[in-house]
């Protein structure tokens, strides 16, 4: 073939190679090639005792299910990391939303005195945080007298009470409510 001759000439069989692509000339004779490969397959098979062709068939059916297998496993530990995939985005996605709606609980009780609504002067309440976010005497900033203590949970959004909380609120609402003095051993 001389460089200015345009056609490209198909291999001849002796020249039959088994890798999965071969271009010659810029063309491609993948399928070419697995014709004339399964061709030869099928002429040799023609050509073997029947036992031979049985034990084939018998191997090629083996060989079948082993690469089927192993193709499902293949899939299905794909499969099995995409979702686990998904649910550590959807997870992490869960974490900050849950997170922001701490932190903004968390910014909500500490400006919760100072918001319309609250039952009492911010100067009567002392935060607390846990089981209650505040204690309020109302009065006592005044110098009056006080004639109650209020027990202040601040919820924002949808948030509910705690278990600990609803304990807390059953027992004051019980009147199960003490004062205590305790004084300090001296040495």
């Amino acid at each position: 073939m001389s460089a200015g001759n345009s056609a490209v000439r198909r291999p001849d069989s002796a020249r039959f190679r088994t890798d999965a692509l071969v271009i010659i000339g810029g063309r491609r004779y993948l399928f070419q090639y697995m014709a004339e490969f399964f061709l030869r397959m099928k002429n040799l098979l023609d050509a073997a005792p029947v036992t031979v062709r049985l034990a084939l068939i018998v191997l090629a059916g083996c060989a079948a299910l082993v690469l089927a297998f192993f193709a499902g496993k293949t899939a299905g530990a794909l499969n099995a990391e995409r979702k686990y995939l998904r649910r550590i985005k959807h997870d992490r996605a869960d974490a900050v939303r849950r997170s922001r709606a701490a932190l903004g609980g968390q910014l909500a009780e500490q400006v919760a005195p100072f918001l319309p609504g609250f039952p009492c002067n911010p100067a009567d309440a002392r935060f607390v945080g846990k089981p209650v976010d505040f204690v309020a005497f109302p009065g006592a900033a005044d110098g009056g007298s006080v004639d109650e203590v209020l027990f202040i949970e601040v919820k924002s959004g949808s948030s509910a009470l705690s278990a600990r909380e609803r304990e807390v609120k059953n027992a004051v609402e019980r009147g199960s409510v003490r004062y205590i003095e305790y004084r300090v051993p001296a040495e």
